[in-house]
């Protein structure tokens, strides 16, 4: 059954919307800017599939220098498909959410082999693809392939709450608000209108102080009128994060060499490295106390190490012990060089918790 036909509101937002991104568009390293694409040119599947997989949860700001080193290291999906799963987990330390490296690679390799280098042109097909969800599939089919598929991320979620003042809390309200953007998604220049809607969230319908007078939908958004727009969109109450406890060994070789170790591939951090550790990767800590790596003088750092992932808060303490240069590793584990330790692939938590051993220096 064909979609229904667009009311005049709907058409004449998302005119309104393709004309202030003509003028007001961001300069992103993966974007084809409009006069470009007006022009005919289309942006590289590859670069917006990346873009879109490193931004999930992550801001465009943090996101660049990430992406960039990504496309010159490997500039296209086949490059990345035979790259080593370790140095992809080098380049992605920092950006968090590991898990979507590991389904990076995967998906590369994927694409490469049984799609011979191009990704599938519609979201449906997309989302038979590791790491991309309904979200992901709809930004990459939109802007890589001009699908009119309904986009929204955050900053969309917050423009159209205010622009129908949506009372029903997210995320229960996703529902109403992508039918709100299905309507107002055009079939031309679909890609477009899904990024000026990106940007109008980020730049102008800020969370706090949205600066309506300069908005290209003022005249249409109902919480404007109602002088209301701090009120949305409605979020559910948020869930107390809990607190788990560990510890962490930090051995430092007399050469200046770190003990470290690899992750199991599944599960939190999967495939990073580590400094040895215990007692925090499991809700209940069980299972984890094997105790200090090596046979040394451990010494207990004054205060511990505080991290935040998302559904839990760690506070771990860390014991610091300095040993031989002929102390051998372990057999799971090896000695990495200090002037090394910034390519190896140590997860924010492990940096914070080196750097705490090694401060007391």
């Amino acid at each position: 059954m064909p979609s229904p036909a667009p009311s005049t509101l709907a058409r004449n937002r998302a005119a309104a919307l393709l004309a202030w991104y003509d003028r007001h568009a961001r300069r992103l390293p993966w974007r084809i800017g409009p006069e470009a694409r007006k022009a005919g040119n289309r942006p590289e599947p590859y670069r917006v599939w990346l873009s879109e997989i490193m931004l999930q949860q992550t801001t465009v700001a943090a996101v660049g220098p990430y992406f960039q080193r990504f496309v010159e290291r490997w500039p296209a999906v086949a490059d990345l498909a035979a790259a080593e799963t370790d140095h992809v987990m080098q380049e992605w330390a920092g950006l968090g959410y590991y898990s979507r490296a590991r389904n990076l690679k995967r998906c590369a390799e994927i694409v490469a082999t049984e799609y011979q280098g191009r990704f599938p042109q519609t979201a449906a097909a997309l989302t038979e693809l590791p790491g991309i969800g309904a979200y992901t599939a709809a930004a990459i089919a939109s802007i890589a392939f001009d699908e009119a598929a309904a986009v929204v991320d955050g900053n969309v979620e917050r423009v159209v709450t205010r622009l129908e003042r949506i009372a029903t809390p997210l995320p229960k309200a996703k529902a109403e608000v992508r039918a709100v953007v299905a309507e107002m998604t055009p079939t031309e220049r679909p890609g477009c209108f899904a990024q000026a809607m990106m940007d109008l969230g980020a730049t102008i319908c800020t969370p706090k102080r949205p600066a309506c007078a300069i908005c290209p939908l003022t005249e249409d958004c109902n919480a404007r009128i109602e002088g209301d727009q701090g009120l949305y969109p409605v979020k559910a109450p948020k869930k107390e994060k809990p607190t788990r406890t560990g510890t962490a060994y930090v051995a430092v070789r007399s050469d200046g060499a770190l003990l470290l170790r690899r992750r199991a591939e599944k599960g939190l951090l999967g495939g990073m490295a580590e400094v040895p550790n215990e007692g925090w990767s499991t809700k209940d800590g069980s299972g984890e106390a094997d105790g200090p790596p090596l046979r040394a003088d451990w010494g207990k750092l004054s205060a511990p190490v505080r991290h935040t992932f998302t559904h839990f808060h760690l506070v771990l303490d860390v014991y610091r012990a300095r040993v031989g240069r002929d102390i051998a590793a372990p057999a799971d584990a090896w000695w990495s060089p200090t002037d090394r330790l910034d390519g190896e692939a140590l997860p924010t938590v492990m940096r914070k918790v080196i750097a705490a051993a090694l401060k007391t220096d």
